[in-house]
């Protein structure tokens, strides 16, 4: 099998990074736990540096891959993996296409560019989705896994938390991709809570979180006021912390009771 990392150009605009460190893609494969699914997502497999050791475990793997470039390297040295290439782009394709409302996890070397966008996405997806690894720039890895009280955490780290457990799991310098990033990576695993199911809202929830952050400095008391509010229910003490204050399980409650107080 070929394994030129020189076969295919990174290329800027796609955020390309491609690792060429084995013991690293061997680490990131062996973060996957095999259970509850029989499948497993790649995005970005670019000269399939990861994929390799993906293809030697118990799960059928399939990639999603927007360079060109990549895929034909892919389908030349891949050849058992050729039939479940997925030449797409990961945010805009419909995924039940491939999967049919099934499960699988998902896995990769995310681009920077795009790597908060694949969260959201998942997220949507969670009800197919029991597991999630992969690398992203240390600072975005770190939000996501953050609990209050930290200054990095923020909308993401809520939304992610209120359905995954999230658990930061090794650092990478920037010597072990081709060419080098500027900064380290994280890599970070999300396995799906049990009820994932929230028991408030769920789209008043992720509107509150949203809202609350985009004036992360205010008390929840000015940063919500345009969901009208009674005076009774300003008046509480949640209402004068900062959304970093909170918990998962905090802005839950606060859900519940801004869903109730507009009954």
């Amino acid at each position: 099998m070929a394994n030129n990392q020189h076969q295919v150009k990174a290329k800027k605009h796609l955020g390309q990074h491609f690792l060429n460190d084995e013991s690293v893609a061997q680490k990131i494969a062996d973060t996957l736990s095999l259970k509850d699914y029989k499948k497993v997502l790649e995005i970005g497999p670019g000269m399939g540096v990861l994929t390799k050791y993906l293809l030697k475990k118990d799960v059928k793997t399939y990639v999603i891959e927007i360079d060109t470039e990549s895929v034909s390297y892919l389908q030349a040295n891949y050849l058992n993996l050729a039939p479940r290439i997925i030449e797409k782009d990961f945010l805009k394709y419909d995924l039940n296409r491939v999967f049919k409302g099934g499960s699988f996890a998902i896995i990769g070397n995310f681009p920077y560019n795009i790597s908060t966008q694949i969260v959201f996405k998942t997220l949507e997806m969670r009800d197919q989705i029991p597991e999630f690894s992969g690398m992203f720039q240390k600072e975005v890895a770190q939000r996501i896994c953050s609990k209050e009280g930290s200054k990095v955490y923020g909308i993401l780290s809520v939304l992610t938390q209120a359905f995954y457990n999230a658990e930061y799991l090794f650092t990478v310098p920037p010597s072990v991709f081709n060419p080098p990033p500027k900064v380290d990576s994280g890599v970070l695993r999300l396995t799906r809570k049990e009820n994932h199911t929230l028991p408030c809202n769920e789209k008043l929830f992720f509107k509150i979180v949203k809202t609350a952050f985009q004036q992360r400095r205010k008390t929840l008391r000015n940063s919500l006021k345009t969901f009208n509010l009674s005076d009774n229910l300003k008046a509480n003490v949640i209402f004068g912390k900062r959304p970093e204050q909170l918990s998962v399980q905090a802005f839950i409650e606060l859900t519940q009771r801004i869903e109730n107080d507009s009954c």
